[in-house]
Parts: structure tokens; C-alpha cells; sequence
């Protein structure tokens, strides 16, 4: 069962919207009327999910919106009735996994949310995937940077200052990444 968070200024349309959820099997933890304190309550809350129903998204909400998906990331749904396309663009980009426009009938609900969660893992999966690729990109960067500095500063060739970092990574239960960035600190030190 989902934990749901609703943010809506107007209360019978956030009262509507709560029961049809909780037809359909969700549990509604909380409801606000704006997105202010978004980012605590989030926070606080641990909701599974957000779902925003507005008439239009202003960029205070979008704002709000960018600070939570990039610190507390949630899935977050967009019933609106605004479908400028420029909207759409700037509450995709601040987070927002499903924007619907007119559509939130209690037939809907649950493939709604369905796909919004299943776009948000996608999107925070790729997220991860390229932080790893990029983590590893700097580790190579170090690891050659220090080799350079032990093959200069005791005429090693390539495979014997890989193989003196690697060794000194094993004894001393490191990532090989860790002692390219002692031998970099030392060799700073040592240039001082």
C-alpha cells in the first residue's frame, strides 16, 4: 500500500481526490494546501508518493518541486488543467513523473500511478548509473595522475607503479582510487 501525500489548495477537490484513493487501495498520509513547506514535510512525512492537483503550476511550486526531487526524490503525479507545453516542460524538468491535464477519474488513478512510479525507479536508475560512470571516470583520472608521479619520481614504468599502487591498496584494505590519492597528497606535500 502507497503512501500518499496530496498538495491542493482547494479542499473539496483534495477531499475528492483522497477518497477515490483510498477506493483504490492507497493510504493518504497527509494533505496540504501548499507547497511552501514542501521539502520538511517530505521529509517528515516519507510519503511514496506526491500528488499535486492544481489549476496550473506556478514556478513557486515548480521551485518547490526541484528542491524535493533533487534532496527527498519522490515519484510525483500532476493533475492540472493547464496543458501549456512550456508548463509541461518546466514541471517535468522539476520533477514531476506524470502531468495530467483533465483527466482524474477513479478508473485512471491507479495506471496513473502505476506509470509515474515505474517512470520515476527508470529515471533514478539511470540517475545511479551515471553517477557510478562518472565516480569511476574520476577514480581512472586519479589513478593515472598518481601513477605518473611514481613513474617520474622513481623511474617506474607504467606497470610497476600500477602494480606498487595496487599492492599498497591490498595491505592497507583500500580502494586503489584511495592510495592514488595519498601518493597525489604526499607528492604535494613533498613539492612544498
Amino acid at each position: 500500500m502507497l503512501k500518499v501525500m496530496i498538495v491542493d489548495e482547494v479542499a473539496e477537490r483534495a477531499e475528492l481526490l483522497q477518497a477515490v484513493l483510498v477506493k483504490s487501495g492507497y493510504e493518504v498520509i497527509a494533505y496540504v494546501t501548499s507547497t511552501f513547506d514542501l521539502y520538511r514535510q517530505v521529509g517528515a512525512l516519507c510519503p511514496d508518493i506526491i500528488i499535486i492537483d492544481t489549476d496550473s503550476p506556478d514556478r513557486d511550486t515548480l521551485e518547490h518541486l526541484c528542491v524535493v526531487s533533487s534532496d527527498e526524490p519522490r515519484p510525483v503525479v500532476m493533475f492540472t488543467h493547464d496543458g501549456d507545453v512550456e508548463k509541461i516542460r518546466a514541471a517535468t524538468r522539476a520533477g514531476v513523473n506524470a502531468y495530467v491535464v483533465d483527466g482524474m477519474s477513479a478508473a485512471r488513478i491507479g495506471p496513473i500511478i502505476n506509470a509515474a512510479v515505474a517512470r520515476f525507479e527508470q529515471f533514478q536508475a539511470l540517475k545511479r548509473e551515471l553517477e557510478d560512470s562518472e565516480s569511476r571516470l574520476a577514480d581512472r583520472k586519479v589513478i593515472e595522475r598518481a601513477k605518473g608521479i611514481l613513474m617520474k619520481s622513481h623511474s617506474l614504468t607504467e606497470e610497476e607503479a600500477y602494480r606498487a599502487m595496487r599492492k599498497q591498496a591490498m595491505e592497507s584494505n583500500h580502494r586503489l582510487s584511495q592510495v592514488a590519492q595519498q601518493v597525489i597528497a604526499m607528492a604535494g606535500l613533498l613539492l612544498t
